[in-house]
């Protein structure tokens, strides 16, 4: 720090020192506040033994408390993952009614009832528009049909995205580190879509995946999106992987006002329900 105030310059955190125009903006004193760990009050985009999880709802909750957090974001998978024992309709209710019980007995603490929604091959949502209604969010995935045109594929993707009920576009190229390569996407227009319609946009902070890549994000910050960083957790343990997406948000230049995680429950749900049919 000594270092550079001597050069006349703001402070240059070690995860903006990529070219990316970090010392332009220290010399006008134009750095951002980056988000901290510290600044997570809770997680979403996470399963349970409903679907493909390790753990119940129940030990997801108390991990979360455990942790600190103020909310807690189930987001087990939809019925076109049948693979993953997605969710089917009467199941979903099911679920539902148990977050409810849930959310009655918890003092300050908020548990979101969502579903990692399949987007399917046409760009349309897993479920009818009743069943997806009774969501307090939605994450929006592809899960299939990787090998579609890149005009076909993002065509797909942003059909999904102006869809009114989705809340958040989930890992958005669909990579998997050292075993799939991510899906033939024009990603630019993706994220432009994703600010054009309120969508947020999901950091994944599983380590295979860490997508959003962190070279896309400051362009989406700058195109005026919101984030959600999610461990995609299938375990208790899984919370710890959050600590990547706040490192991979630090190198996209994230303060916490861009990042959902880091907002208040009143703000939240403010937000999850801006676009939602009335």
């Amino acid at each position: 720090e000594a270092l550079f105030s001597k050069l006349g310059l703001q402070h240059i955190p070690p995860e903006l020192r990529e070219a990316t125009g970090e010392v332009e903006a220290a010399e006008r004193g134009e750095l951002p506040v980056l988000i901290e760990e510290t600044d997570i009050k809770g997680i979403f985009h996470c399963h349970t033994n409903e679907s493909d999880g390790k753990s119940t709802l129940e030990e997801m909750v108390a991990e979360a408390r455990a942790r600190g957090h103020k909310f807690f974001g189930l987001g087990d998978h939809s019925q076109a993952a049948a693979y993953a024992r997605g969710l089917t309709p009467d199941r979903v209710e099911k679920q539902r009614k148990k977050v409810g019980a849930l959310n009655k007995k918890l003092k300050n603490f908020t548990v979101f009832f969502g579903i990692e929604s399949d987007i399917l091959t046409d760009g349309s949502l897993d479920y009818t528009d009743d069943v997806l209604a009774t969501f307090d969010y939605i994450v929006a995935s592809v899960h299939s049909n990787f090998g579609l045109s890149q005009t076909a594929q993002t065509e797909r993707i942003i059909k999904a995205i102006e869809n009114p009920f989705t809340t958040i576009l989930g890992h958005p190229t669909g990579r998997l580190l050292l075993t799939r390569e991510a899906y033939k996407v024009d990603l630019l227009a993706v994220i432009d879509a994703a600010a054009e319609n309120d969508v947020i946009i999901e950091i994944n902070a599983h380590p295979q995946r860490l997508d959003l890549d962190w070279r896309f994000v400051k362009y989406a910050r700058d195109k005026g999106a919101l984030f959600s960083i999610s461990p995609d957790a299938h375990h208790t343990s899984d919370f710890d992987f959050t600590r990547f997406g706040v490192g991979i948000a630090r190198k996209g230049w994230l303060s916490k006002e861009h990042v959902i995680n880091a907002m208040t429950i009143a703000k939240i749900k403010k937000i999850l329900n801006r676009r939602r049919p009335k």
